[in-house]
């Protein structure tokens, strides 16, 4: 008999395939030809466009839907990539809702805003499928830069100096580039390899050289680093994971919601890839929805998304929420874990009821569980690094640390949002500064 959702432990296989098919598809399919006029027509393109404020890395929004309305997609994608290299990455994951969608003068006057998110995904995947580049490089200048991380800042930082004529070496400690577009975020939102086809898309601007298996403070040091080249990026990201700081912590069962991520998103068949019939996943954020909601999408049973705070405070946006709950996640707000029971492995975790200050109200419940996985937040993880600014690299507004010649951007460095977009734009802008720096 083959297990189903009903089995208990952590089972493979608890689906047909077609349900792995249908439950893994493109979150948002893109819009046809026809829808992406229909949505770019409701634009009121704004002079003074509040939705070009809201984006982190400033793209012309009007500008870009007016290029759709008028029939010149590719034209359209090159406004947003010339400040956003992963603009079609972004599309697919940026909580549009939050930011520029939020700031849309039709969401304001009608609750419905443009469909911005969309639309972009629509002018990027346009030209990314004609398998052109829309930038070249400028004239050599002879100067090396190493890039320490392959994620949105370190691509994003590659990319702007290739264009501006360096040579870039771009380090990552995994085995594929991309970083948390590869390895962190739920397959549904970037279905068909689509991590993978858009940095070998990014990669075509020549200049940038890739070398994975390479970590700092490994393979790596930052001093050899800086003797090597003319100037270092670090876009290391948080490659620590927080404790729960309960005993029992490592029974079986019980794993970071970062690896189970980064396991389904390399996975080969979905299938093989096993998931416990009662699944608590402990976090607010956007790493514990996603993890909650493939859980549930590899044939979980029970879901339970527990976390510290009310609902109004939870990292995540109203938007994943919404869709964790529709996915059949139960979403409990306000409780703590204070206990893990089992012997041997999990079976059940404890949590007590806190009130909005986090003060402990004494009320406890217990949710059954055979797989855990804790989403409380990552921290950064390396020695020898530059100064901090709390539990991040200290940098300026153009990211530079405390060590001359070296820049840092994304969740490593301290004072920006852990969004991808916002990764992006640090990048860029670090690009940007280092070539000033270099050629001034």
């Amino acid at each position: 008999m083959s297990d189903t959702a009903l089995t208990p432990g952590i089972r493979a296989g608890r689906l047909d395939a077609a349900a792995y098919d249908e439950n893994f598809g493109d979150l948002h399919p893109r819009l046809d030809d026809h829808e992406a006029l229909v949505a770019a027509g409701r634009c009121y393109f704004c002079h003074d466009a509040p939705c070009v404020t809201a984006c982190p890395t400033d793209i012309d929004i009007p500008l870009f839907i007016r290029q759709i309305a008028t029939g010149t997609p590719e034209a359209a994608a090159k406004t947003i990539l010339s400040q956003n290299i992963l603009g079609g990455m972004c599309a697919r994951v940026c909580p549009t809702e939050t930011l520029c969608e939020e700031a849309c003068v039709r969401e304001t006057a009608e609750g419905k805003p443009v469909l911005i998110g969309q639309l972009q995904r629509y002018a990027t995947d346009v030209l990314m499928d004609q398998g052109s580049h829309p930038f070249t490089r400028a004239e050599a200048t002879g100067k090396r830069i190493a890039i320490v991380g392959a994620g949105p800042a370190g691509l994003s930082c590659a990319h702007r100096l290739a264009m501006r004529g360096h040579d870039v070496t771009v380090f990552d400690g995994r085995a594929k580039p991309g970083g948390l577009n590869e390895y962190g975020i739920a397959a549904y939102k970037s279905a068909d390899h689509f991590a993978e086809r858009e940095v070998e898309w990014l990669l075509q601007i020549g200049g940038i050289t890739v070398e994975t298996g390479k970590r700092l403070g490994g393979e790596l040091t930052l001093k050899q680093l800086q003797a090597d080249h003319d100037a270092v990026f670090l876009g290391i990201g948080l490659g620590g994971v927080n404790a729960l700081g309960l005993e029992a912590e490592d029974k079986d069962g019980i794993a970071n919601a970062v690896d189970f991520i980064a396991d389904l998103r390399q996975a080969s068949d979905l299938a093989k890839l096993p998931v416990g019939r009662d699944v608590v996943v402990i976090g607010g954020g956007m790493t514990a929805v996603d993890a909650a909601v493939q859980a549930k999408l590899l044939g979980a049973l029970n879901v339970s998304l527990v976390y510290r705070r009310g609902r109004d405070r939870m990292n995540a946006s109203t938007f994943e929420q919404d869709l964790a709950a529709s996915k059949g996640v139960r979403i409990i707000t306000n409780a703590q874990p204070i206990a893990i029971h089992g012997n041997g492995a999990v079976r059940e975790v404890e949590f007590e009821y806190t009130d909005d200050n986090l003060k402990p109200t004494g009320q406890t419940f217990r949710l059954p569980a055979d797989q855990v996985f804790k989403a409380i937040g990552q921290t950064l993880d390396g020695d020898g690094l530059p100064d901090l600014d709390g539990r991040k690299i200290a940098v300026t507004d153009t990211g530079r640390t405390s060590i001359a010649g070296v820049w840092a951007g994304g969740d490593c460095a301290a004072g920006g949002d852990d969004l991808t977009v916002t990764a992006v734009a640090e990048g860029r802008d670090a690009a940007e500064d280092i070539h000033a720096s270099l050629m001034g």
